[in-house]
């Protein structure tokens, strides 16, 4: 029987465990909140953008833009990976990983330039452990990332796909579904060719189908000031869902520590309990043996 001062130092160790991974429960539910409704407002504001192009596209424009272009070749494609800078997350880290590494592996094979980008020190050495290394890292991004840091960012891979520095952007993330929900996923953001695709599909059932429009100054000048900024908003996107399903990850996994403490302690006031009960039967039959020892 193990010793019932030892048993109840352990105790008392995975109580004060239990109190931290509450409270860390309670912080990523609080943030986890916040991040849902820049989320959902970020998602309104790409639904609204894409309804302009579609617009646009339903008005007779032949809508073209350089970032709509598919290229012939791709010689060079970026891949960025958006991870987490900190860990007690559940598997959120390794599920990214384990959904970006078949594709750079597959990317590797059939482009000659591939260039990998992370997001979050988790996700910057994982691939390094892996063995890739990783030409930019950014890690000041947490549970609230901020537009004007993702614009630069943005702003940096538009200006390599019109100079034709690059032809293709992979960004691996966590798109979140629901709070029950949430999957890794690949989404080729450049070229932007979806857009014009979504037109018809988003327009369908609508009154608006054959609406007309008046442009001011030019439905050409108005797409040169969508178009960037719908890849913008996407990459925003992509950086909230990320943050939001960070937050689910780490609060259902603090909420499983948590409850799995409380059954640890159970269990261990059970083993102290008989413990006891064995130390005070020992003493107590040691009293007596003594007594009848004085007595004979």
């Amino acid at each position: 029987m193990a010793n019932a001062r030892a048993l109840d130092k352990r105790r008392k160790s995975i109580r004060n465990i239990r109190k931290i991974t509450r409270t860390m429960e309670l912080i990523a539910t609080a943030r986890y909140k916040k991040a849902m409704d820049r989320a959902a407002a970020a998602t309104a504001y790409t639904e609204q953008i894409t309804k302009i192009v579609s617009r646009l596209a339903d008005a007779g424009l032949d809508v073209q833009h350089p970032l709509l272009e598919q290229r012939e070749k791709i010689n060079t494609t970026r891949v960025l990976v958006l991870a987490s800078n900190r860990g007690l997350c559940g598997g959120y880290n390794a599920s990214i990983l384990r959904t970006a590494l078949p594709r750079i592996k597959s990317l590797r094979e059939s482009i000659p330039n591939v260039i990998i980008d992370a997001s979050g020190k988790r996700g910057v050495n994982g691939l390094k452990f892996r063995g890739i290394d990783t030409e930019q890292q950014f890690l000041q991004f947490e549970d609230q990332p901020a537009y004007d840091d993702v614009e630069k960012i943005a702003e940096g891979y538009l200006a390599e796909y019109i100079t034709g520095k690059i032809d293709r952007l992979d960004v691996v993330y966590t798109k979140f579904i629901s709070t029950s929900k949430q999957e890794a996923v690949i989404e080729t953001l450049l070229p932007l060719g979806s857009l014009a695709d979504e037109s018809d599909s988003d327009l369908a059932g609508s009154d608006e189908t054959n609406a007309e429009y008046e442009f001011l100054p030019s439905a050409e000048s108005i797409l040169e000031e969508v178009v960037p900024t719908s890849f913008k908003v996407k990459l925003f996107k992509c950086f909230l869902d990320a943050a939001v399903s960070e937050q689910v990850a780490r609060m259902i996994a603090m909420k499983g520590a948590t409850e799995s403490a409380g059954d640890m302690i159970k269990q261990l006031s059970m083993t102290y309990n008989r413990a006891r009960q064995s130390q005070i039967t020992g003493e107590i039959m040691e009293i007596i043996g003594g007594v009848e020892a004085l007595e004979g």
